[in-house]
C-alpha cells in the first residue's frame, strides 16, 4: 500500500490553490485532490445530502405507491422505507471511500472497468445526471414558480431561471456546492416540515385499490415496486458519492463520513415520501395525466404555507440539480475528455447546463415527475445496480487498496471483466425481470407480485459474474493491482 505521499507523484494532482474559498472557481477536473488542499469534517455531508431531497420529485415517489400502483397506505411506507434503506447504505458506504482515494466516484469506478471500459457506467451517469434528472428536477421546479405565480410566468421563463441558478452554483464548483445546500437546508426543512404537518391532517388510511393505472399483482406487488422506485430515488445519488467527501482529509472519521452522508439521504427521503403517500390521498387530490402534481397540495394545507412550499420547491429543485451538473460534468471528463482550461469541470458545467435548457424547451411537462417518472426511477437502478456488484466486489477483493491509485488515470489499464459482467448481469436480470410499460420480463410477467427486481437480481449476477471473470479469465493489465 503506497503512502499518501507516494500518491501525489503517480497520479494527476488537481492544480491551482482553492483551499476553503467560496466564491472562486474551482479549479481542475477530475483530479487527486492534494492532501494540501483537504478541508472539510463529516457533519458537514448530513445538509449536503439533505437539501437536495427536499424537493416535489422526492415528495412525488410516495404519491406513484399509492396513486399509480394501488399500494394501501402502509405498505407504500413499508417499500419506502426498505427502497430507500438499501439505497442509502451503499450511498454510505461510497461516500467514506472520498477521504480515502481522493479522487471523484466515477474515477474510482475505473478500478473495476479499466479506463477505457468505465466509459459504460461514466457516460451512463453523466445521461443519467445532465439530462434525466436535469429535467426532472427543473421541471418541477418551473411548475412550482408557474404555480406561485398563477400563470403569469410561463414555463420557458421559470424554467430558465430555474437552470440559470442551478448552473450558476455549479460552476464555481465544490465549495460552493456544500455552502448552498448548508444554507438552503434551514428554509427547506422548516417550510417542508411544516407542510408534511399539514399534509399528514388530511391522511385517509387507504387499502389496495385495484384500478390503479398499474394495479399488478396485489398489494404486495404495490410494496415491490414502490420499494423499486424508492430505490431508484435514494441509489441514483450513489455514482455521485465520494464527489462530496473527496475533499474531506484522510484522517477524517470514515464511518461518520458514510454514516452522516447515508443519514442524510435517507431522514429526508423517507420523510417526504411518505408526505407523498399520505398527499395521494387526501380529499380533493386528482392525479391524471393532465393535472398538475404540485397544485395538489393546495387541498393540504393553509394558503401560505402552500405558497411558502412552492417557494421551497423551487429552491428544492436547484439543491438537487446543483449535484447533478457539478458530478455530470465530472463524468463526462472521467469519459476521456481533454478541455485544455484550467477551469475544465467548470466549462462542462456550463455545456451541461445549455443542453438540459434545448431539452427542456422541447420536452416540457413530459419528462416531469407525473409522466413516466416511475419507469425512469426504475431504470436507473438497472445500471446503477449492476454497477455497483462491480466496484464493490472489486474493492472486497482487492481489500480496499488500489496501490498508488496510478490504475485511476493510466489509459493503459483494463480491466475488461468490470464492462462484461455489468453488460451481461444486467442484460439478464433486465430480461427477466424488468416490470416496464414497453417491457415486462418473463418472471416479473407470470409473477406480478414481484414487482420489478432487476436491481437487486442484476447487483447479484453482476457481482457474481466479475467474481468468475477476475478468477479465471481476466487479470487487470498495465497497473500493478
Amino acid at each position: 500500500m503506497a503512502t499518501l505521499e507516494q500518491v501525489d507523484v503517480h497520479v494527476p494532482v488537481r492544480e491551482g490553490e482553492y483551499g476553503e474559498k467560496v466564491a472562486a472557481i474551482e479549479p481542475g477536473g477530475v483530479e487527486y485532490i492534494p492532501l494540501s488542499e483537504r478541508h472539510g469534517r463529516p457533519l458537514d455531508l448530513f445538509w449536503t445530502w439533505m437539501s437536495p431531497n427536499l424537493e416535489f420529485a422526492t415528495v412525488f415517489v410516495g404519491v406513484l405507491g399509492i396513486a399509480v400502483f394501488g399500494g394501501s397506505f402502509w405498505s407504500v411506507t413499508l417499500g419506502i422505507i426498505v427502497g430507500t434503506a438499501v439505497g442509502s447504505l451503499t450511498h454510505g458506504v461510497l461516500s467514506s471511500w472520498g477521504p480515502k482515494f481522493g479522487v471523484p466516484q466515477m474515477v474510482q469506478s475505473r478500478g473495476g472497468f479499466g479506463f477505457w471500459g468505465n466509459i459504460l457506467p461514466a457516460g451512463l451517469n453523466a445521461l443519467t445526471a445532465n439530462v434525466g434528472w436535469f429535467i426532472v428536477n427543473s421541471v418541477s421546479g418551473a411548475f412550482a414558480l408557474t404555480a406561485l405565480t398563477n400563470g403569469a410566468l410561463p414555463f420557458v421563463v421559470t424554467f430558465t431561471v430555474i437552470v440559470l441558478a442551478q448552473v450558476l452554483v455549479a460552476f464555481f464548483g465544490h465549495n460552493l456546492v456544500h455552502v448552498f445546500e448548508r444554507y438552503a437546508f434551514f428554509p427547506l426543512v422548516v417550510i417542508f416540515g411544516l407542510a408534511t404537518i399539514f399534509t399528514f391532517t388530511h391522511l385517509q388510511v387507504v387499502g389496495f385499490n385495484g384500478k390503479a393505472p398499474l394495479a399488478f399483482g396485489g398489494d404486495f406487488g404495490a410494496f415491490m415496486l414502490t420499494a423499486g422506485t424508492a430505490l431508484g430515488y435514494a441509489v441514483g445519488w450513489n455514482p455521485y458519492a465520494s464527489d462530496y467527501t473527496r475533499y474531506q482529509r484522510p484522517s477524517a472519521n470514515r464511518t461518520m463520513v458514510g454514516f452522516w452522508a447515508g443519514f442524510g439521504v435517507f431522514l429526508s427521503c423517507v420523510v417526504l415520501e411518505m408526505m407523498g403517500a399520505a398527499l395521494a390521498t387526501a380529499a380533493g387530490t386528482k392525479w391524471g395525466p393532465t393535472d398538475i402534481p404540485t397544485a395538489q397540495m393546495v387541498n393540504t394545507m393553509p394558503s401560505a404555507i402552500y405558497y411558502a412550499t412552492l417557494v421551497a420547491i423551487a429552491l428544492g429543485a436547484v439543491a438537487a440539480n446543483v449535484i447533478n451538473i457539478y458530478s455530470g460534468s465530472m463524468s463526462v471528463l472521467t469519459l476521456g475528455v481533454n478541455i485544455p482550461s484550467h477551469i475544465r469541470r467548470a466549462i462542462v458545467a456550463v455545456g451541461a447546463g445549455v443542453l438540459g435548457l434545448v431539452i427542456g424547451f422541447a420536452a416540457q411537462a413530459n419528462v416531469g415527475p407525473g409522466s413516466k417518472y416511475e419507469s425512469f426511477l426504475l431504470v436507473i437502478t438497472y445500471w446503477i445496480g449492476a454497477w455497483l456488484g462491480v466496484v464493490l466486489t472489486d474493492y472486497w477483493m482487492r481489500r480496499g487498496g488500489f496501490g498508488d491509485e496510478s490504475i485511476f488515470y493510466e489509459r493503459a489499464y483494463s480491466n475488461w471483466a468490470g464492462p462484461i459482467a455489468m453488460f451481461a448481469g444486467g442484460a439478464i436480470a433486465i430480461w427477466l425481470f424488468a416490470d416496464q410499460a414497453v417491457y415486462v420480463g418473463y418472471f416479473a410477467f407470470h409473477i406480478p407480485q414481484l414487482g420489478d427486481m432487476t436491481f437487486v437480481v442484476g447487483f447479484i449476477l453482476t457481482a457474481a459474474i466479475y467474481w468468475l471473470l477476475r478468477q479465471f479469465v481476466f487479470k487487470p493489465s498495465a497497473a500493478r493491482t
